[in-house]
């Protein structure tokens, strides 16, 4: 996040998240490394109780577009899977050193248009880049999970914890 700018948590907006890996090193051109990546969300994505939009994890950098989580903080769920992934790879002896860049960039989102845009640039990004002719060969992003319905490694527009909070609020 640039210096500067402000995190606005407790809103019930959306947050448009992208993070870096160390000095943007393409340290995720792995595709085993993109594949963690994606399981460590999901399971954060259980554990914090928050939807999961959309999502692109391109070589040197994340996307995501998530809701704000019932426990914890967007900052939390980014800590989380940041270390988590790190921990895992140096576990397994696949990587040591720094992983990823310090900080992250938040951007509220508080209109359906701005939510179209980033999952538009999200799911184009790939495609920009060259590293696919069509963001369908991508399988590291939410793109077929909107045009084929298809289910991913992580788990898009799940609400039900929401659901759940509306439950507890009512008595």
């Amino acid at each position: 996040m640039p210096w500067g700018l402000r995190r606005y948590y407790g809103m019930g907006s959306l947050h448009f998240i992208t993070w870096s890996c160390y000095r943007r090193k393409p340290l995720l051109c792995i595709p085993a490394r993109r594949d963690l990546v994606l399981t460590v969300l999901e399971l954060m994505r259980v554990r914090y109780r928050f939807a999961v939009i959309g999502y692109v994890v391109m070589p040197e950098h994340v996307h995501l577009l998530i809701s704000e989580p019932f426990i914890g903080d967007p900052s939390k769920i980014i800590q989380a899977v940041k270390l988590s992934v790190s921990r895992r790879l140096a576990i397994a002896g696949e990587f040591s050193g720094r992983l990823w860049q310090s900080r992250f960039y938040d951007f509220n989102l508080w209109s359906q248009q701005k939510e179209v845009e980033k999952l538009k640039y999200m799911h184009r990004n790939p495609v920009v880049r060259g590293l696919v002719a069509s963001p369908e060969d991508w399988r590291w992003s939410s793109y077929r999970s909107y045009a084929y319905g298809e289910p991913g490694s992580v788990r898009i527009n799940d609400w039900t914890w929401w659901q759940e909070k509306i439950r507890r609020s009512a008595g």
